[in-house]
């Protein structure tokens, strides 16, 4: 899909990959919906983007998906392209791990993108079709202590948007999953709870312009799987360079373990 003249709406676009992945699509030409919480920094960065708009949006309250969607529509006419970004960490070990952190933390990265696909999938089967992108983590493809609940979100993510590839394909919608690894964000300090691992390995983090090549070239490509690297690089589950790639790299500490 070409990006100039598009729709996407983005979530977690108040800051780090959804704030570099909306200055950079906007850059190329697409009208960006900026969707998050914190309504004064959307706002700000809406300021930024010529044709952009700012909703400030819970993407866990009832109903606020469906809404963010219908002023999408009310005010553009259609959704192109969906970015799934918005998410938070739970850094603990399973021993420590409590069901209501692991239940919040499920449903902002698993629950939201879920419903946020069923959104606007009328909308892009009305048009021409569409792309979303679903910001995983390279978490999710190998084992790290003291990550499991976070990762099993994740790898849930996966899972979901590899069959809604399958399914929403005749519908001309591609549906793409990016990972990024250590991202240079201000992730760490939100975690829903737990902290940096301790005495892991530490690898220079990633500036989130770089996550947001990733999910432009998955938003062009329509990809299935692609890691984030300089250039993007896709990738086959389970056999591919940028898997030992990744691997090589090792448990990341620095900066947005995504």
């Amino acid at each position: 899909m070409e990006i100039d003249g598009t729709v996407c709406i983005v979530t977690g676009a108040s800051s780090g990959i959804g704030a570099a992945s909306a200055r950079l699509l906007s850059a190329r030409g697409a009208h960006v919906v900026l969707a998050a919480r914190r309504a004064d920094r959307l706002q700000a960065l809406a300021a930024e983007l010529p044709g952009s708009l700012a909703i400030p949006t819970d993407l866990t309250a009832d109903g606020q998906i469906e809404r963010l969607v219908t002023r999408v529509v009310e005010t553009f006419g259609r959704v192109d392209v969906l970015v799934n970004n918005a998410g938070q960490g739970l850094h603990v070990p399973l021993e420590q791990l409590v069901p209501v952190d692991l239940r919040a933390v499920f449903e902002l990265n698993v629950i939201a993108p879920l419903v946020a696909m069923q959104a606007v999938l009328p909308v892009m089967r009305a048009g021409s079709g569409g792309a979303i992108v679903n910001v995983s983590s390279a978490t999710s493809l190998r084992v790290f202590p003291g990550l499991g609940g976070y990762s099993a979100t994740k790898a849930a993510l996966n899972m979901l948007s590899q069959v809604a590839r399958l399914e929403l394909a005749d519908a001309g919608v591609s549906v793409s999953v990016v990972y990024p690894s250590v991202t240079a964000t201000e992730f760490h300090q939100k975690l829903r709870a737990g902290q940096l691992i301790s005495g892991a390995r530490r690898i220079a983090p990633d500036p989130p312009e770089l996550v947001g090549e990733a999910i432009a070239f998955a938003i062009g490509s329509g990809e299935p799987h692609v890691l984030v690297a300089d250039p993007p690089r896709p990738i086959i589950p389970g056999d591919s360079d940028g898997w030992g790639a990744l691997l090589a790299r090792q448990a990341p500490t620095g900066g947005d373990a995504r």
